[in-house]
């Protein structure tokens, strides 16, 4: 595979950029090798710089569920930039995608739209400690909710991939106010309320983790959360930036029938566009300014172009043949990884929920971040440069999803079957 192209691009990027790039997990120092420059994306192939197709599982981080460059997708942001790009004033576009945001999860009674799932979360969790007048939050080991400072605390993602310690620049105060659960754990939560009573204003949870590899919420988990918030009078805050209309049409809280407070939202509502939300019931959401006293603007926040793209591209999966071909694809391709897995006798952990799933090279099954965290980092980096070889692109990190599109055909599943075959094999 010739990949010429891509090492000069990144000698040069590496003179600008700090690791020359510009977001941490794209360069590579997990799985090895250099990163490879992107051309273009089309349906489910992404085409590098030297010209080599790959199978795409990225899918820019799980939003493009209907591919790269849908046509609808397209057409919808071509005829919003005929208009203008931004204006920086209220539209009809944003209504429109709003309602059609709340057809798919009824539990949101009142959204405001952001820039950034970073953005969501952030303002979800200052709008929770206004709400309930508390400082601290509770979040859980290996969830990642964005880059804001009282969140880089024991989070996953990209802050796991690097193995870096909690972010320098965080201020200990900051962090303070940060209190840390075991994912899975209903005990180490109560724990927490226990040695924190009346202080904690809400929780913030990945409902299905998503980055340190997909790992499934166990039987009772979500319902205890809900159990432990209502009864506590502190918020509860589903981060569906990843499983947002990806393990779910209506998200982790149809498929699980919990009723989060708050929800928060990233670029998949945006047909991969930079955009987010938060919301959630009514009478929470009405304490943001202009209504309410707790301050959050944006000049970009709701723009037409991700507007538009986000209504074409929801407009997309609204039927339930959408979701069984989805599923479908899913199940064919974790049953095939884990078939070849068992014929090559490679010990791994499959994880699958909707269209988002891990292979974990590992034999402890995976709960939280403990289990996860023993998983062979060094044979998934290999793996993955064969995977890659083999033309399908992953996610280059053992602690990151994948994701399914309605792009992805049969004959493509099978064409990444046979790939995780000859990897193993060899």
């Amino acid at each position: 595979m010739n990949i010429n192209k891509s090492i000069t691009l990144f000698q040069e990027a590496q003179t600008i950029f700090p690791g020359g790039v510009n977001s941490p997990v794209r360069a590579f120092r997990a799985v090895g090798g250099q990163p490879i420059f992107i051309e273009r994306g089309e349906g489910a192939y992404l085409f590098d710089v030297d010209g080599n197709r790959y199978i795409d599982y990225v899918l820019s981080w799980g939003p493009l569920i209907t591919g790269h460059a849908h046509p609808k997708v397209i057409e919808a942001i071509r005829q919003a930039a005929l208009k203008g790009t931004s204006y920086g004033a209220p539209s009809p576009l944003e209504i429109d995608l709003a309602r059609s945001i709340m057809d798919f999860m009824p539990n949101i009674e009142m959204l405001r739209f952001v820039n950034s799932g970073t953005e969501a979360t952030m303002s979800a969790l200052r709008l929770a400690r206004a709400y309930t007048k508390r400082d601290k939050i509770l979040k859980f080991d290996g969830c990642y909710h964005g880059h804001a400072d009282m969140l880089l605390v024991q989070a996953g993602s990209g802050v796991a991939t690097l193995g870096l310690p909690d972010s320098p620049g965080v201020p200990a105060t900051v962090a303070a106010d940060t209190l840390v659960a075991n994912f899975n754990d209903l005990d180490s939560v109560e724990a927490l309320f226990k040695k924190y009573p009346d202080q904690i204003a809400g929780i913030i949870v990945e409902p299905v983790a998503g980055n340190m590899g997909v790992v499934p919420p166990q039987p009772g988990f979500l319902e205890g959360l809900r159990a432990i918030t209502s009864r506590e009078g502190s918020v509860l805050i589903f981060d569906e930036v990843m499983t947002g209309f990806r393990v779910h049409r209506g998200g982790a809280q149809t498929r699980y029938n919990i009723k989060p407070d708050l929800t928060t939202l990233g670029k998949v509502i945006g047909g991969g566009l930079p955009v987010g939300a938060y919301g959630g019931r009514k009478e929470i959401m009405q304490m943001v300014a202009p209504l309410g006293p707790m301050y959050q603007a944006g000049t970009l926040s709701g723009n037409p172009l991700a507007m538009s793209a986000g209504i074409a591209a929801l407009s997309l999966i609204k039927g339930e043949e959408c979701w069984e071909k989805l599923e479908k694809a899913a199940d064919k391709l974790v049953s095939g990884i884990l078939s070849a897995a068992k014929h090559a006798g490679i010990p791994i952990q499959q994880t699958r929920v909707g269209t988002m799933f891990t292979t974990f090279f590992s034999e402890t099954k995976p709960k939280d971040w403990n289990t996860v965290k023993v998983a062979d980092k060094i044979r998934f980096g290999r793996f993955f440069q064969k995977m890659l070889e083999n033309g399908v692109y992953l996610a280059p990190s053992q602690f990151e999803a994948g994701f399914i599109s309605t792009m992805h055909t049969d004959d493509l599943i099978d064409k990444t079957i046979a790939a995780v075959t000859e990897a193993f094999r060899t």
